[in-house]
């Protein structure tokens, strides 16, 4: 049997796309399928590890085809929590590739520091992993009650294992010879095959979109972009133990510097349960219902009117009516309908739209056109892993068969955004 291109392997038979795209989940195909805001569970398959990130930047490209602009406060949560996902992927890429050197500790260590961040993500979400977070107008929910004083604690712990891997293999003379001067590639190289984040920046060029094209609140926190000289897989593991670092100064100052703080309110007439008031609102006994605060379940905490007014944008066509407006009153039933019935809902101007992102991985862009109907006409993901993966022989080139090990977890591959 003849070799097979390289071509041939990636199209298939005939030139039919083959491992080159539809293979992992279909993103794209399957965003023209439903309305814009049932492709938010989709984004969180992108990349499993920080979804949160997906989630935002493909909410941000819609919001900029319909030419809205998220609250204050929806900008600093977006912030803190992709910073916190970002944090995640790093610990999983490093903890990773330690392991697979043998540095089997480093994973344990890696993976004992995220479970503190999962905890706050599932605090937050309600989820670990697949959380599907974002909403086109904002976020599913505000911050939960000492959320702050979670963060702290955590980060407490994740510096202490940063510290204890830092002692652990960065001047260890076995995973030195494995990555120092392995899998390197030039600056111009580096640009020339499309790579962006820490790749990127491992090969000492100063690009992050946080800082060269600042979105949500990123103009309002302070941080160090860390870079690298030689472009290797050291460089790679230094620049992502350093950006967990500034994530985490990121967090504390966007939790710092958030507009609105606490919610206190102070609606006159009595709190009643949430079964009996929505009973009283099937019924038609509305009259006082929207002045009287209630006591949602666990699993919608954070979705309160007062909150849910400041992490989503104030507009009937975009955004759902928090619950209390849906069960207090037919003008919100309505709304909620109009929005989620099929034919309906979020409808933005036909035109098109990108937004990029600093993805764990590098730019993450999400390209939206729509034709004026209730669903995308297309959306296309920019993946930042694709890049790396693609340049993957030339990394290696003249090097061992063993050296595939080290850079192959250096470029961080996440199967669903090869998706193509």
């Amino acid at each position: 049997m003849a070799d097979k291109s390289a071509r041939e392997l990636f199209l298939g038979e005939g030139g039919i796309p083959g491992t080159g795209g539809y293979l992992h989940r279909a993103f794209e195909k399957d965003c023209e399928a439903g309305p814009y805001n049932n492709a938010i569970p989709f984004t969180d398959r992108l990349n499993y590890v920080s979804p949160l990130i997906n989630n935002f930047a493909y909410a941000s490209a819609v919001e900029k085809l319909l030419g809205i602009d998220v609250t204050e406060r929806c900008k600093y949560i977006r912030v803190v929590m992709s910073e916190i996902s970002r944090i995640c992927d790093h610990l999983t890429c490093v903890g990773a590739s330690a392991m697979e050197l043998g540095a089997f500790t480093v994973f344990l260590y890696m993976i004992k520091a995220r479970e503190f961040l999962w905890e706050l993500v599932e605090d937050v979400t309600g989820a670990r992993l697949t959380i599907s977070y974002g909403r086109v107008g904002g976020v599913k929910a505000d911050l939960p009650e000492g959320f702050g004083i979670k963060v702290r604690k955590a980060f407490a712990e994740v510096r202490q294992v940063l510290t204890e891997v830092h002692t652990l293999i960065t001047g260890n003379r076995i995973f030195m010879d494995r990555m120092v001067g392995v899998g390197a590639l030039s600056a111009e190289e580096t640009i020339a095959w499309g790579i962006t984040g820490p790749l990127l920046r491992a090969a000492g060029v100063a690009f992050d979109l946080r800082r060269v094209q600042p979105y949500w609140a990123y103009d309002r926190v302070e941080f160090e972009v860390p870079l690298g000289k030689n472009g290797d897989n050291f460089d790679r593991y230094l620049v992502r133990m350093a950006e967990m670092e500034q994530s985490m100064r990121m967090v504390e100052q966007g939790l710092e510097r958030m507009p609105g703080g606490a919610i206190n309110v102070d609606f006159e007439g009595r709190e009643i349960p949430v079964d009996a008031y929505v009973d009283r609102g099937k019924q038609g006994h509305t009259e006082g219902l929207l002045l009287l605060p209630i006591t949602l379940s666990p699993n919608l905490r954070g979705q309160e009117r007062p909150a849910y007014t400041q992490v989503n944008v104030a507009d009937k066509r975009v955004v759902l009516p928090s619950k209390e407006t849906t069960y207090g009153s037919i003008e919100g039933l309505m709304n909620h309908f109009m929005l989620v019935m099929d034919g309906n809902g979020i409808r933005p101007p036909a035109g098109e739209a990108y937004f990029a992102a600093e993805g764990a991985n590098g730019e993450l862009g999400f390209y939206v056109v729509s034709d004026g109907t209730d669903r995308p006409y297309r959306v296309r993901c920019r993946p930042p892993c694709l890049p790396p993966v693609a340049a993957l022989p030339r990394m290696i080139e003249g090097q061992m068969v063993a050296d595939i090990i080290p850079t192959f977890g250096s470029v961080n591959m996440i199967g669903g955004e090869l998706d193509r």
